[in-house]
């Protein structure tokens, strides 16, 4: 759970509704799990910053540093993770669209040129 305020002054309000309806709905939280007034921090694999949710660093950098998939099982998971960060990626439909395609009309795996030049972009 995350409880986001505008203004440091009004946190302390938001906190107070949340745990109210916690509360209500006789919802625990887990102290050793709980982060209060932080600035920022990773949050379900992605970061959050003042700025917003932003892409977890780790996670782009094991997209950069990916070898080529050998086998239809890899380039899935090449695709899941892609698909993962898309919000990031401008126009990431455009981009990725020929890697679903060939899964898409893989009978046997073929990993070519072209997907080469766009795992690289």
């Amino acid at each position: 759970m995350l409880v986001k305020s505008k203004k440091a002054a009004d946190h302390v309000k938001d906190l107070e509704e949340t745990f109210s309806v916690l509360r209500k709905y006789k919802l625990k939280l887990n102290p050793a799990k709980c982060a209060f007034g932080v600035q920022g921090g990773r949050f379900l694999g992605f970061m959050m910053t003042q700025r917003g949710i932003e892409a977890n660093p780790l996670k782009i950098k094991a997209i950069i540093d990916v070898k080529a998939p050998t086998c239809l099982n890899e380039a899935k998971r090449l695709t899941g993770r892609i698909a993962a960060l898309s919000r990031f990626i401008s126009k990431s439909a455009e981009k990725s669209l020929p890697f679903f395609k060939m899964l898409r009309k893989a009978k046997t795996f073929e990993w070519g040129t072209p997907a080469n030049l766009l795992l690289k972009n």
